[in-house]
């Protein structure tokens, strides 16, 4: 308790001489900041990253909230907490990736279960930076991994479904937000680094479907191990069960 009361003190006092530097990321939320950095620090305590000095608990939470920006001003979870300083981390300490990842930030993160004893991490970025993730992507994942306990992590671009316009309305929806456009596109989010070469969907006798998914068979030792995760994964974002198989290249 007494660290707790030391940990405010000090937090205020601190925001209140060094406001945000920048009030876009942080709209209308100096006040929280004290109540936020606690709670940060008890997201750390629980995913076990131990209880560090309270001058570092808030210099670094306070950073590595840039992070992070969810849409509508909303406040991220525990563990999007957790994910976003697990970033800033890597900024900081990867030389390989600290330049790369200087200018990215993420929309989400959540874990999902893909197996009965499996849960992945699915972090959403933003659409925008999705070429700039990709170019890391194989680094970045490979050092996220690692901080998640081996937990596969799976980098999906944030995008909008639109709706079918009305009836004799004027207005055209553009084809990429579509839902068909964005489920795939998510597919290919999912699988990268691997390709999708090929897509077969068979039709049951009672009226359900198998879409089975084949991929680049050059990418298999790199994510052949991750085919239950992609497909627990795509099965909670979109609703839809796929299979997928690597096809046997002619001799």
């Amino acid at each position: 308790r007494d660290f707790f009361i030391h940990f405010v003190s000090f937090y205020k006092t601190l925001t209140q001489a060094n406001p945000p530097s920048n009030p876009k990321l942080y709209p209308g939320k100096k006040e929280e900041t004290g109540r936020t950095a606690v709670f940060a620090c008890a997201a750390g305590l629980h995913f076990g990253l131990g209880r560090p000095a309270p001058d570092l608990v808030v210099i670094n939470m306070f950073t590595a909230r840039k992070k992070i920006v969810k849409e509508k001003s909303l406040e991220p979870t525990e563990f999007e907490d957790f994910v976003a300083q697990a970033l800033f981390d890597l900024e900081n300490t990867n030389n390989e990736l600290k330049s790369d990842l200087k200018d990215l930030f993420i929309n989400s993160a959540t874990q999902v279960d893909v197996a009965a004893d499996k849960k992945a991490v699915v972090i959403h970025v933003p659409y925008r930076l999705r070429k700039a993730f990709r170019k890391i992507h194989v680094r970045l994942v490979r050092e996220l991994e690692k901080k998640f306990s081996g937990k596969d992590v799976v980098l999906v671009a944030t995008r909008r479904i639109l709706r079918p316009p009305k009836k004799g309305s004027a207005i055209v929806r553009p084809r990429n937000r579509t839902l068909t456009a964005v489920h795939d596109a998510m597919l290919e989010d999912i699988v990268y680094p691997a390709e999708i070469v090929g897509k077969r969907v068979r039709y049951r006798i009672d009226g359900s479907k198998i879409i089975k998914i084949f991929l680049d068979p050059k990418e298999k030792n790199n994510t052949g191990y991750k085919v239950d995760t992609f497909a627990g994964v795509y099965r909670k974002l979109s609703g839809k069960d796929v299979v997928f198989d690597y096809p046997v290249a002619e001799a």
